[in-house]
């Protein structure tokens, strides 16, 4: 029969003490940190530190930046957190262009702001400026907002119901092919109320239709990249589609 190694209770109490001042080290440590960190955020929230320094703002093509800042309505010097982002979102998106926007914080003490606009797919002529025609069918009585060669001028549309089927075609047609687009004028006829020219940037006109413009200018390329370079003239986009040359001055 083995033998038992006995313990005495007098060896065993220092051994227990020393293990009772590590645990209570180890919480003294972590209620002094707790109460830094405690500390330290109450201070920063005091402080200048949380005063916001930068407002970034991302995605904006028509809106210039400090409009959108505008919008916002956020001052520099203000605390952080005191930024209620759901009101500034909502109070952005009351503009027109302004299709979604989404705003963080970027801590220590950025805003960024972040913003989708709607395409603007034409610009309206009207008594001396042109207003943006946006994706959406809206008409946006913005001053200063034409930017040349982003979207055609829609000379002539003076009717809604027309004005309505040429933005919903207007929003078909891709985005390489609406640039070429100068001009879409509205020349209704007894028998065609539907019937528009298009002027493009690179020399040709293009007669068609409004009720399939989208589904008939995607074949543009495709007809032009067939031409000459010296060839001007008619691109017919009715019933079938053909190519009509410019007549000489000589002949």
């Amino acid at each position: 029969m083995e033998d038992k190694k006995i313990i005495s209770i007098e060896d065993r109490i220092p051994k227990l003490k020393k293990q009772r001042k590590k645990k209570a080290n180890r919480r003294l440590v972590f209620y002094l940190s707790l109460f830094f960190v405690l500390i330290s955020i109450i201070i920063y929230l005091q402080s200048p530190l949380s005063y916001i320094k930068n407002i970034h703002v991302y995605g904006h093509h028509v809106l210039h930046e400090n409009e959108i800042i505008e919008l916002s309505d956020i001052k520099n010097d203000t605390n952080i957190w005191k930024v209620n982002l759901s009101e500034v979102e909502d109070a952005i998106l009351k503009n027109p262009f302004i299709k979604d926007v989404q705003v963080q914080r970027k801590l220590p003490s950025t805003i960024a702001v972040e913003v989708e606009e709607y395409k603007i797919i034409g610009y309206l002529e009207k008594e001396d400026s042109y207003q943006p025609l946006l994706e959406n069918g809206e008409e946006v009585d913005y001053e200063n907002r034409y930017q040349q060669g982003d979207a055609p001028l829609l000379i002539h549309f003076d009717d809604e119901d027309i004005l309505n089927s040429i933005a919903g075609q207007l929003q078909g047609i891709p985005d390489n092919i609406l640039r070429l687009i100068s001009e879409i004028h509205w020349e209704p006829e007894k028998e065609n109320k539907y019937k528009v020219n298009l002027f493009m940037n690179d020399g040709y006109l293009v007669k068609g239709s409004i009720r399939n413009l989208a589904e008939k200018m995607e074949v543009y390329p495709s007809v032009v990249s067939q031409l000459e370079p010296e060839q001007k003239g008619i691109i017919h986009l009715n019933v079938g589609v053909y190519f009509e040359e410019y007549v000489k001055e000589s002949e």
